[in-house]
């Protein structure tokens, strides 16, 4: 998609017009009060076209209403704007153009919600999907309109990694994206070296698979930076549950559970174009956790990185075994911060659906600064208790701890154990992403599939 900033957009000859009403407002445009119906008042959503039989250089006009103009956000537009762009995708329209009445920052909102609702993952088709190629803006500032491309581009990586089959999507191909990213450093180690570091219980959860495991570790520098901070993506490949095999029909979107590797690759992709004051280290631990005459087992005592010793309950609990040894290798950076984002558990989209995304951590500042940045950037993040009880559920008689507790409150008991692996002087928050990083059908601006979910909160976080 082709985004062009331009002077005026009511004289760009296109196909589609694209402006808003708001609620009790006449629009901008003489056709749209001319012939609108009484019942297009402007609330949040509704929608009138008109052709404008040569009175304009465009084809239609598409006015979407956006609502009361004191209750406009960043997030009412982007929506909004998602809304009209699928509508202009139904006219088969090649190119639009926004008149919208709103400031840069909704501007950066107005693109970013044109190309969610523009993306189809259809590369294994042989019949493409119909797009939008090109897109004209006026009123913004041209440096914002960049933003707003990388963010966009960013999501679009994300979306289309986890929506990669996992014969493409494996260890070894995160691995090769990551070392493809210019001006980052990045390393990555193989079993051996992971091995040596002492990262057995991710090394457990690697043996099942003939994928081979690959631990990596990009870093972005800058000179003096104001923070240091950790990202971790679980980079679980493909989850069959090993032994404790899954549901054939539960294993139909486990090429989905690297969705958090995906979000941290795509952040730290754009973090070199947009050049944040902030150190950032985006770690992933990819494997694949398959059954085999390899695989680790029920009951087996796996030692993590710190030596704190696990007793495997259930082998489908893994991704907060390799997230383990990924937090202790993390706080050992000397970071101030440290994120990770996780398709963790089926109890988080038990209780928060596929709306909102869990999270938790150890200090209370730092999440809740997360809640309102995500809040900000359209997604919604949910604080989730963490309370001793949770812990005391997985005390084991042989191990210091078992990855799993009771079936209740497995999203909050999840948190519990991979505070095991955080230290003290680290301020660390966890994401749950199980809900929303997949969506089995069409919701608000998404399409079904993966929807790059973390991706905008963490990069505006990281650019603040």
């Amino acid at each position: 998609m082709d985004i062009k900033v331009v002077d005026n957009t009511k004289d760009i000859v296109c196909d589609v017009l694209i402006i808003n009403k708001f609620e009790g407002k006449p629009t901008s445009n003489p056709l749209v009060n001319r012939f609108a119906p009484e019942s297009f008042t402007g609330k949040k959503g509704e929608m009138f076209v008109i052709h404008t039989q040569k009175e304009y250089p465009s084809t239609y006009i598409l006015a979407i209403g956006l609502g009361k103009e004191q209750d406009m956000d960043n997030n009412v537009v982007r929506e909004n704007i998602a809304k009209a762009v699928k509508k202009c995708l139904s006219l088969k329209a090649k190119s639009i153009a926004f008149d919208i009445e709103t400031d840069y920052t909704f501007g950066m909102s107005a693109i970013i919600g044109a190309s969610i609702a523009n993306y189809h993952f259809d590369k294994y088709k042989t019949k493409k999907e119909h797009r939008i190629s090109e897109v004209y803006i006026s009123g913004v500032v041209p440096d914002s309109i960049e933003t707003a491309k990388i963010c966009a581009d960013s999501i679009k990586l994300a979306r289309n990694l986890a929506n990669e089959p996992a014969a493409f999507a494996t260890p070894s191909k995160l691995a090769e994206i990551a070392q493809g990213i210019d001006g980052l450093k990045t390393v990555v180690y193989d079993e051996a070296k992971i091995k040596e570091l002492g990262m057995n219980a991710y090394l457990a959860v690697a043996k099942g698979s003939v994928e081979p495991p690959k631990f990596i570790h990009m870093k972005y520098s800058v000179d003096n930076p104001k923070k240091r901070i950790a990202i971790i993506g679980k980079g679980l490949c493909f989850d069959s549950g090993g032994l404790d095999i899954k549901p054939p029909s539960s294993m139909l979107t486990m090429r989905d559970d690297m969705s958090g590797a995906a979000c941290v690759l795509a952040v730290m992709k754009a973090l070199t174009k947009l050049k944040p004051d902030v150190e950032v280290h985006g770690i992933i631990a990819a494997c694949e956790n398959m059954p085999s005459g390899s695989s680790y087992k029920p009951g087996d005592i796996l030692t993590a990185k710190n030596g704190k010793t696990i007793e495997v309950d259930n082998t489908d609990a893994e991704g907060r075994l390799t997230l383990a040894d990924a937090l202790c290798y993390a706080c050992e950076l000397g970071v101030d911060e440290v994120v990770d984002i996780a398709t963790l558990t089926g109890a988080c989209m038990v209780a928060l659906g596929t709306v909102a995304s869990g999270i938790m951590g150890n200090n209370d500042e730092f999440v809740d600064n997360l809640v309102k940045v995500a809040s900000y950037s359209g997604e919604k993040f949910w604080k989730l208790p963490m309370w001793q009880e949770y812990r005391d559920n997985m005390n084991s008689d042989i191990a210091d701890m078992k990855n799993t507790g009771t079936r209740y409150g497995g999203a909050s008991a999840a948190g519990m154990f991979l505070k095991e692996f955080v230290t003290d002087d680290v301020k660390w928050a966890h994401i749950d992403i199980a809900g929303t990083a997949f969506l089995e059908k069409p919701q608000k601006e998404f399409c079904k599939g993966a929807t790059g979910a973390g991706v905008r909160t963490l990069l505006n976080y990281l650019n603040l």
